[in-house]
């Protein structure tokens, strides 16, 4: 078998075998393939796209190149999620603590951001003494004696995707469906979920702009998954104005700790209570979905999901003070204001604006190896839909360096259009896939 008769068969738009695909990424991950070779066949994935049963035999193999966690103990009850992204995404520490609770084990091992602000490690890091880099031992124990684990994503995990990913971001081929696909659901199967949760999101500030990208990248994912042995569904959420109305690190997880404790935006209740319900529902906790809501919903009232947040933090080495006393957690030196300049209704809060000026202030990252800043971000306090008053408030830019908040201060005005005429406000879901 030679690389070079695979790339011509896919150039020639033939289906290849699941031995062909293996053959190509084994030899990649060990440098036997080199990096010119694997390049035009991601450009020939790109070009002419994958079968469903090819997109598998990339994922799986993919997923075999490296360690895999054996969670078959736990007889097959263990459900994980997955975001594509967005602003103002701090889901996973409401959701996770929310279906532990009602007794379905959630291990999830996630990465650091690039982007719009930091990833779920780097906003758990707000935390003193919180471990994030919790061993294959580690993570199984805390799972069976906590039924929850959030850690960071191990080296060894789909180690072909990472050395494939840096490879497509140069050549001009992260936006392929078949490989995107790939790369998201070999690091689930790997992480060794029986259940998996997608958050496929959608709109200005998501990697898939429209409708019918979203749609087709999370019909992709749940075809792998029931291939692959999996349950899969996909959510396609609104990201066209953030969630909530934290965007950064320390105040992410600030907003996500108040929502446990009852208080919050309408927006990120629904949007948490919704995917905390349908792993229930993958998990067979609730037999339907009303049931699985109040199932959700009665753990934020009783306490306990935040119980079982105060419990993970306390497992994994963390000063739990700074979530009883949130006020603890990192703060900026500044923080100022943004004004409404006339009377109207919220027309649009633009997402991807929002997040790049959170980029800009130290909340995110622009390259791998940039710094984050914990303390900074961007509250948003207006919603599309929302009638306003000249003069309300629409922001407060939290900074370390005054000089940051005159960067963002003119992107951020242009961010919001405010109308005349009343604008409904858009829907939490779009659609929900893969449900049977």
């Amino acid at each position: 078998m030679r690389a070079v008769d695979i790339i011509v068969r896919k150039r020639d738009k033939e289906e290849l075998s699941p031995e062909e695909i293996r053959f190509m990424v084994d030899n990649f991950t060990n440098g036997n393939v080199p990096d010119y070779q694997m390049a035009a066949f991601a450009m020939a994935i790109l070009l002419n796209g994958m079968s469903h049963e090819e997109i598998t035999a990339m994922t799986l193999a993919m997923a075999a190149s490296g360690d895999q966690l054996d969670l078959s103990e736990f007889g097959g009850r263990v459900v994980d999620k997955h975001s594509t992204g967005g602003v103002g995404d701090k889901t996973t520490f409401i959701v996770a603590p929310i279906v532990a609770a009602c007794g379905l084990p959630v291990g999830k091992m996630s990465g650091r951001g690039l982007g719009f602000s930091g990833g779920t490690i780097d906003k758990l890091e707000s935390i003193p003494g919180i471990k994030t880099n919790l061993s294959t031992e580690e993570f199984i124990k805390q799972l069976r004696d906590h039924k929850i684990v959030l850690t960071g994503q191990s080296a060894d995990l789909a180690p072909a995707d990472g050395k494939l990913y840096a490879l497509r971001d140069v050549t001009g081929t992260v936006q392929s469906i078949p490989l995107i696909a790939s790369s998201v659901m070999s690091k689930k199967i790997a992480s060794g979920a029986d259940s998996i949760a997608l958050d496929v999101k959608v709109g200005r500030g998501a990697f898939m702009k429209n409708l019918d990208d979203a749609r087709e990248l999370a019909e992709v994912m749940v075809a792998i998954g029931e291939l692959s042995g999996r349950k899969v569904i996909a959510m396609l959420s609104q990201m066209d104005q953030p969630l909530g109305n934290a965007v950064g690190n320390a105040l992410e997880l600030k907003e996500a700790i108040s929502m446990l404790q009852g208080k919050g935006t309408e927006d990120l209740h629904t949007h948490c209570i919704d995917l905390a319900a349908y792993m229930l529902l993958l998990g067979h906790e609730a037999g339907n979905l009303d049931e699985a809501r109040k199932m959700a919903q009665k753990t934020i009232d009783d306490g306990s999901a935040w119980a079982k947040i105060r419990e993970m933090i306390a497992v994994q080495g963390g000063d739990v003070s700074f979530v009883d006393d949130t006020d603890k957690l990192p703060k900026s030196k500044y923080f100022y204001p943004i004004f409404a300049d006339k009377d109207g209704y919220i027309k649009t809060v633009d997402a991807k604006e929002v997040g790049e000026s959170s980029v800009m202030i130290g909340a995110g990252r622009a390259k791998k190896d940039d710094q984050i800043d914990l303390a900074v971000g961007i509250m948003v306090w207006v919603k599309i839909g929302d009638k306003v008053n000249k003069g309300q408030r629409l922001f407060d830019v939290h900074v370390d360096k005054e000089s940051d908040f005159d960067l963002v201060f003119e992107k951020l005005k242009k961010a919001v259009e405010i109308c005349i005429e009343p604008v409904d406000p858009p829907p939490c879901f779009w659609d929900v896939i893969g449900l049977n």
